[in-house]
């Protein structure tokens, strides 16, 4: 048997060898939360991007509700919010000590949502607090000047940047310099 990340969380065999720990199937309640952190997540994330005003559509969506340009990768977003859920899960039930790498894309809105989720955004900023005016602030700040960058940035609660070189770098393979992609993304 081919080990995989599946058979490792599961306790299953892994490459011939049996695990010491079996691992319970997931609840049906933990997949309930993972999914609701995961569609929290994504209102958030896409929210920072499209919206202006009316962070909770309380009222009919009016134009001048959506910013004016929007930036910011959706694409990316919806895959690191899973990602995050996940991860949350795994470090909460075995206690892993754990680094999220990301990249210098784009993804943002995804890891400024999480991070607003989890509190340690509005730990920081505590103006962006978790009431409909904190959320409010937060979309109204991505992406405008002196606010929230579209990327994964240093002022994201949890971030570690060493430039995008070290990310182009990993995610690469050795190929000629002609070849080799200036930026990379985890989309």
């Amino acid at each position: 048997m081919v080990p995989t990340l599946g058979s490792a969380i599961a306790g299953e065999q892994a490459g011939g060898v049996e695990t010491d720990e079996r691992r319970a199937p997931i609840t049906s309640e933990t997949i309930d939360r993972i999914d609701a952190w995961w569609r929290a997540a994504n209102y958030l994330s896409i929210g920072q991007i499209y919206l202006l005003a009316n962070p909770l559509l309380r009222e009919p969506l009016r134009a001048e509700h959506v910013k004016p340009r929007l930036l910011g990768h959706w694409g990316t977003t919806p895959g690191l919010n899973f990602l995050w859920a996940h991860l949350n899960r795994a470090i909460r039930e075995r206690d892993l000590n754990t680094l999220f790498v990301c990249g210098p894309g784009h993804g943002g809105p995804g890891m400024v949502a999480s991070a607003y989720l989890d509190g340690t955004y509005s730990e920081l900023y505590p103006e962006v607090d978790r009431t409909e005016a904190g959320i409010e602030r937060m979309f109204r700040r991505f992406s405008f000047p002196g606010g929230i960058p579209s990327h994964a940035s240093p002022d994201t609660p949890g971030s570690i940047h060493e430039g995008a070189s070290w990310a182009t770098r990993s995610a690469t393979r050795t190929a000629p310099p002609s070849t080799t992609p200036t930026c990379w993304s985890p989309a």
